[in-house]
């Protein structure tokens, strides 16, 4: 008589046991990734090899009692970008330092003496439990590379600098301060090479392309087959429907008969 109520209360202490241990791994969970979270990126963090792309630098605060006022973001040297243009922050200075080319480019006909190799935010500030978003647009982005690592440098108010220039090995756990890296995979089937603007991507997108029996076709050549696909496509499905309607009918007089 005197076991019945203690097994009832084997499901409470079970429920209050799971809930328990449910709790600590949401915590953990959480503690693992707020840092992560508040490393400075770049949005979009992938672009098209050889093309242009407008890249924002995220920078979260992570202090509770000292602002963000300066952010300094190097560019790679291996691939000078001949193309950099910083778009305008409210609230913030920008400085564009640009160096000396070990070797020219040639681009569109022009020998590139110099690239663009640092950019230095100032003036502003990032207040505790905010970001800032700093919109660059840059290009042509290398053919020859899998990656951009763009080293940055967040201070705060008081002049505490922290340095986000470790760049994640391939397969290796993520280092304690990475810097923000841009993806670069290659160019879409239709050879275009651009994403989200450039001189030359209205260019190639009216340019003609091959077809499959060597005539030349357009993309609204292109799209206007693509469209009668879909409807001849469409107009197939409502009469495979109407199929199945009919025979559900049927069916069911059949057994009502």
């Amino acid at each position: 008589m005197t076991t019945a109520p203690t097994a009832s209360r084997f499901p409470a202490v079970l429920g209050r046991r799971a809930a328990a241990t449910g709790a600590l791994t949401a915590a953990a969970v959480l503690l693992c990734a707020g840092p992560a979270a508040a490393h400075v990126t770049v949005d979009p963090d992938q672009a098209e090899q050889g093309g242009y792309s407008v890249v924002n630098f995220k920078v979260p605060n992570e202090r509770d009692d000292a602002g963000t006022v300066k952010l300094e973001v190097s560019l790679p040297p291996e691939h000078p970008l001949t193309s950099v243009q910083p778009q305008a922050v409210p609230g913030w200075d920008v400085e564009v330092t640009k160096s000396e080319l070990d070797e020219p480019i040639e681009q569109h006909g022009k020998q590139i003496t110099e690239a663009v190799t640092k950019i230095t935010w100032s003036g502003g500030e990032i207040e505790p439990g905010r970001f800032q978003q700093f919109p660059v647009s840059m290009g042509r982005l290398p053919e020859d590379a899998d990656q951009l690592a763009f080293k940055a440098l967040q201070t705060y108010e008081g002049g505490e600098v922290v340095r986000w220039i470790e760049v994640p090995g391939e397969g290796a756990a993520e280092p304690e301060h990475p810097a923000p890296v841009l993806q670069l995979a290659p160019a879409d089937d239709a050879g275009h090479g651009h994403s989200h603007g450039g001189d030359d991507k209205a260019a190639d997108a009216d340019a003609p392309k091959a077809g499959a029996d060597g005539t030349e076709e357009t993309a609204a050549d292109t799209s206007g087959g693509t469209d009668t696909t879909a409807r001849v496509l469409a107009v197939a499905g409502i009469v495979v429907g109407i199929a199945g309607v009919a025979f559900g009918i049927l069916a069911g007089r059949r057994r009502g008969a």
